[in-house]
């Protein structure tokens, strides 16, 4: 599927939400259970790509010993959960 989503995350996670609900459902037709899994997988790429975009821009602003500051990639170990 290369239909461009130009959602924010928040719509997509939602509309991913929506789609999952819906495959876990009874009674659907072989083919709509395929469209579904098909954008449900392109949504999620979707927001694993807004979120990897975010991480590369969030960076934290350090203070080195001899006062000068610098900057370095954002670590997720020791955030928060």
């Amino acid at each position: 599927m290369s239909d461009k989503i130009d959602l924010t995350y928040e719509q997509a996670l939602q509309e991913l939400e929506a789609t999952v609900a819906k495959l876990e459902g009874e009674g659907l037709e072989l083919a709509e259970t395929v469209a579904l899994y098909e954008r449900g997988k392109a949504l999620a790429q979707h927001c694993q790509d807004l979120l990897d975009a975010v991480e590369l821009r969030v960076q934290q602003v350090n203070s080195g010993e001899d006062g000068e500051v610098r900057i370095e990639p954002f670590s997720r170990e020791g955030a928060a959960p």
